[in-house]
């Protein structure tokens, strides 16, 4: 990213920054007991991560670990998660994006389950701040099968969700974003969910030429990236 004007968060901006998005997942309900992982780029090669076994509602800086990004540990007494193979495996495949959260958010996951991504015409804040959600197919969790799911869907998407398991955010401009980006999945999959359950999914929704304005809002934020909605 060195060629591009951007600034990366300094170690100690990324580890506040780590900690404060993880008691934020923990509060709100994304993740449960030591579940969860987020990562943070302060350098072309270098990252803050959160330490396998610790729940994201209690962490301290201390307990955080940098690592080059082929996973090798530059800092920190802890261990990463077996799953930093997802964050390492986004920024391989998009070098743009600076920070990855993931977590098991309910609605989002209900739609795992089914093997059902996000993908609606309801809410206009849906289709600009983070557009289609695909899911990725199922996949073992902690082993190599999981980052190769998912890597056809980094450029083109800002977010994927994992079969069987939970979401996945990201973004190439602040680790404030990506988890934003939670946020908003989340709240659109509780939507989309209560508009079928509620009334069996005839709902008013947007029409094509409103949602090439949306997309157009969408550009002119300078996100790139998001998917049509069918």
């Amino acid at each position: 990213m060195s060629e591009l004007t951007f600034t990366y968060p300094s170690d100690q901006e990324a580890k506040e920054q780590i900690v404060e998005m993880g008691r934020r997942m923990y509060e709100r309900g994304y993740v449960v007991s030591n579940d969860g992982n987020i990562s943070c780029r302060v350098s072309d090669n270098e990252m803050w991560t959160t330490p396998t076994g610790v729940s994201k509602g209690f962490m301290k800086e201390e307990m955080l670990v940098k690592t080059d990004l082929e996973g090798n540990i530059l800092e920190g007494t802890g261990k990463p998660s077996s799953e930093i193979r997802m964050h390492l495996r986004v920024y391989r495949e998009d070098p743009t994006l600076v920070a990855v959260v993931h977590a098991h958010p309910v609605y989002a996951t209900l739609f795992t389950i089914a093997g059902k991504g996000l993908d609606s015409r309801i809410l206009a804040e849906g289709t600009v701040q983070l557009g289609v959600v695909p899911c990725a197919p199922t996949a073992m969790p902690g082993t190599q099968e999981v980052p190769d799911s998912i890597a056809p869907y980094v450029k083109g998407y800002n977010a994927v969700l994992l079969g069987n398991h939970g979401a996945l955010t990201w973004s190439d401009k602040s680790l404030l974003q990506a988890y934003y980006r939670m946020e908003s999945l989340e709240y659109y999959a509780q939507l989309i969910l209560y508009a079928q359950l509620f009334f069996d999914g005839r709902v008013n929704t947007f029409t094509d030429r409103q949602i090439d304005e949306l997309i157009k809002i969408r550009e002119k934020l300078g996100i790139t990236r998001g998917g049509r909605p069918a």
